[in-house]
């Protein structure tokens, strides 16, 4: 039997502050920092110990699988950091409060970018300081892949080909994987692995810190999912 543990980073400061966040860096609290080290208490005491890790190229993803690591006292184990698994791109509402921007565009339209499956919010303009195309560790990436704004639908096609590529090969060789991402990019992971529909998908909350075990046969099919 294979393991994959998707495990959303916990609390960040934009998250207190009810803002868009995205590909915005933004440091966890001391809450989410909280919640990533019991999150590692949790796996260690179910006895289910990762072998390989990924997570994203954003802090609070990245500090958030440190800390958990810590927990575990599995520190050694080799991590692979992918872009791909960066957070939904929210375009021109990155930083904004969300309350506030209800109240400027209307809860209906807020409602519709927050949660429709292929609806994207404004776009950024490249000449905006929050284009992923000023940021040195997105230097490496062609002007087609740097996002100026995302729906669900596009993030899925994003985490897409980092799963068949990338994780899945390494599910194949080791028997427990972990996956500290993002809401949005691990709800892409989760409609792949349990072919949810557009509609059913939009529907899924994943919350903060909480790890979410999935039980794999050897074609990695899910015999069984929970959370701990």
């Amino acid at each position: 039997m294979k393991r994959l543990i998707l495990l959303r980073h916990g609390q960040s400061q934009w998250n207190l502050e009810n803002r868009f966040t995205g590909w915005t860096d933004v440091e966890l609290t001391d809450q989410g920092r909280r919640e990533a080290r019991e999150a590692g208490e949790k796996l260690l005491a179910a006895g289910i110990l990762p072998n390989y890790y990924f997570t994203s190229y954003l802090k609070r993803a990245i500090h958030t699988l440190d800390i958990a690591a810590t927990a575990m006292d599995r520190c050694w184990i080799p991590v692979i950091k992918d872009w791909h698994l960066n957070e939904r791109h929210y375009g021109a509402l990155q930083g904004l409060n969300k309350a506030e921007t209800a109240k400027e565009y209307g809860d209906e339209q807020v409602h519709i970018w927050r949660r429709s499956f292929d609806v994207a919010p404004p776009s950024l303009d490249i000449e905006d300081p929050r284009y992923p195309g000023n940021d040195p560790r997105y230097d490496g990436l062609a002007f087609e892949e740097l996002p100026l704004t995302e729906s669900l639908a596009d993030t899925i096609k994003r985490v897409a080909p980092c799963w068949s590529e990338i994780i899945e090969p390494k599910l194949n060789l080791y028997d427990t994987v972990l996956v500290a991402a993002h809401g949005n990019s691990l709800r892409a992971l989760a409609k792949m692995l349990l072919h949810l529909d557009d509609n059913e998908i939009v529907g899924v909350e994943i919350p903060t810190g909480k790890p979410w075990v999935f039980e794999l046969d050897d074609k990695l099919s899910v015999i069984k999912e929970y959370y701990l």
